[in-house]
């Protein structure tokens, strides 16, 4: 079974950067895609950034010039900068992980306010 452990949420102002940080569970890490959704209230939860396991990254288009996901196979963990931050990216973000099968963090509140 494996488990998703997000961290980096919390409070930001606009303009301002994050760092949400995934670790994981289970041995085979390196053979999955792994990304980051988010969800924000009344919307539906959409893709922020994947990157696969021959390291093919996917970004939501909205977002592209100001986030960047990484991974460590070493680590089991994969990380999503965020910079320059707008109230729009208010929203819960989770940790996705895709082996055979679909699993998610519990998710890590992102507010951007002044």
């Amino acid at each position: 079974q494996v488990q998703l452990v997000e961290s980096g949420g919390g409070l930001v102002q606009p303009g301002g950067s994050l760092r949400l940080s995934c670790a994981a569970s289970g041995s085979r890490f390196s053979l999955a895609a792994v990304g980051w959704y988010r969800q924000a209230p009344g919307k539906q939860r959409e893709l922020v950034a994947r990157i696969a396991s021959d390291g093919t990254e996917t970004y939501l288009f909205s977002m592209k010039d100001r986030i960047t996901i990484s991974r460590d196979n070493a680590k089991n963990t994969v990380d999503l900068q965020m910079n320059s931050l707008k109230s729009e990216d208010t929203a819960i973000y989770y940790c996705n992980l895709q082996y055979l099968a679909d699993y998610w963090g519990q998710g890590t509140q992102v507010t951007v306010s002044s």
